[in-house]
């Protein structure tokens, strides 16, 4: 799934800056269809090889699509919440892939994904374009269309239309003299970097793995329903996160983030090291419900909300797709490595590895992340330039 995902982000950069966001996702749609359809009806393994690949390709790009989409439709005062729903969503969907996982078989699983695109379309279908797309094709009578669907009737739109427009006239620079700009160098690096973290701080080990996280540790739950409460807590902890991001900041919710997953990953590795017989299997659950909150407060959803915030407009479609490629390809990696590195060295040394990708997480955000909260993705370059 992380390989599709990985594959197809690059041509999704492209698609969007082409045929606009909307006509993509409502497109992909199709893919995500066939994919689901070959996991269902898979007859040896190799379909269910096509079937993951498909559908990691399908939902990877709505990785770069969403993010570049929320931020485009959103006024700057509430871009912080808007640009989180995208993680605020997928954490609704690790919580009903465990509800209906821990109470029904594969088939119908997999059957009850599988209409959620539909349902996807059906809705998505009577959205607007992005009103940035529609500006940087000189369609402007459209984007002022959109902006007033989006901020309704009686609303002031003059001045976003403006800053949209101002940006949509500046002249283009080719791809590689946008590319060596101070401003898309610094977005990416940074970027990257949070992506590398985000992954490289254990989630999706956690994530795929917490069932045979909880069965080793014995908590004397049913490991499926530990997994419930496990989505449960995360979906809470990304909405605390979306109340909280544009009141205290970007910078703030990754640093509080990343102590409470450094913390809780050493606790973990505590747990396996020197309490696994000491009868205290609600610790592990413990410890994986607060490190869901940490993820969830910081490193969930700010790094897609800042793909959104850190690249010119011009250059937004191509660079956000590299930093999709290189989160799958670290999702890969870390989900490929996870259980190789329990058999090799333990759970200990596992989680303590993570706690100190953790600790190296909190350096890099008090040296090197600005604040974008408040700011115009203007000034934001402009922060960069400097």
């Amino acid at each position: 799934m992380t390989l599709g995902g990985a594959a197809v982000c690059v041509p999704i950069g492209i698609s969007i800056a082409i045929f606009g966001r909307k006509m993509v996702m409502l497109v992909m749609v199709i893919p995500y269809l066939l994919g689901w359809a070959c996991i269902i009806w898979a007859a040896n393994v190799f379909m269910l090889y096509v079937g993951r690949f498909v559908v990691g390709a399908s939902g990877a790009s709505f990785c770069v699509t969403v993010p570049m989409y929320t931020t485009e439709i959103a006024e700057i005062q509430i871009r912080g919440v808007i640009g989180c729903f995208y993680q605020l969503w997928i954490v609704h969907g690790i919580l009903y892939s465990y509800g209906v996982g821990a109470a029904f078989p594969p088939i119908i699983v997999n059957t009850l994904c599988g209409i959620l695109p539909i349902l996807f379309f059906a809705f998505f279908f009577w959205m607007p374009e992005s009103p940035v797309y529609l500006a940087q094709k000189g369609r402007d009578e459209q984007a002022e269309k959109s902006m007033r669907w989006l901020r309704g009737d009686d609303a002031d739109i003059s001045a976003d239309m403006k800053a949209i427009l101002e940006d949509a006239n500046k002249e283009k620079q080719k791809l590689m003299e946008g590319m060596s700009r101070m401003g898309s160098m610094w977005g990416l690096c940074i970027s990257i970097t949070l992506m590398f973290f985000q992954q490289f701080t254990g989630i999706n080990a956690i994530i795929f793995y917490s069932t045979s996280i909880f069965t080793k540790a014995g908590t004397g739950i049913s490991p499926e329903w530990c997994t419930v409460i496990l989505g449960i807590v995360q979906v809470f902890a990304t909405i605390m996160a979306i109340m909280m991001v544009d009141k205290s900041g970007r910078r703030v919710l990754l640093l509080i983030s990343a102590i409470l997953m450094c913390l809780t990953t050493l606790m973990m590795g505590l747990d396996f090291h020197y309490l696994k017989d000491a009868n205290v299997g609600w610790l592990p659950v413990f410890s994986t419900c607060l490190f869901m909150v940490g993820f969830s407060m910081g490193f969930g959803p700010v790094p897609w909300l800042v793909i959104g915030e850190m690249f010119a407009e011009d250059m937004k479609p191509l660079l956000g797709s590299i930093v999709g490629v290189c989160n799958w390809l670290f999702a890969f990696c870390i989900t490929k490595c996870f259980p190789i590195c329990l058999d090799i060295f333990g759970g200990a040394a596992t989680f303590w590895l993570f706690a100190i990708i953790s600790f190296l997480a909190c350096v890099f955000i008090i040296l090197l992340v600005p604040e974008t909260k408040g700011k115009t993705l203007n000034e934001i370059q402009e922060l960069f330039g400097g």
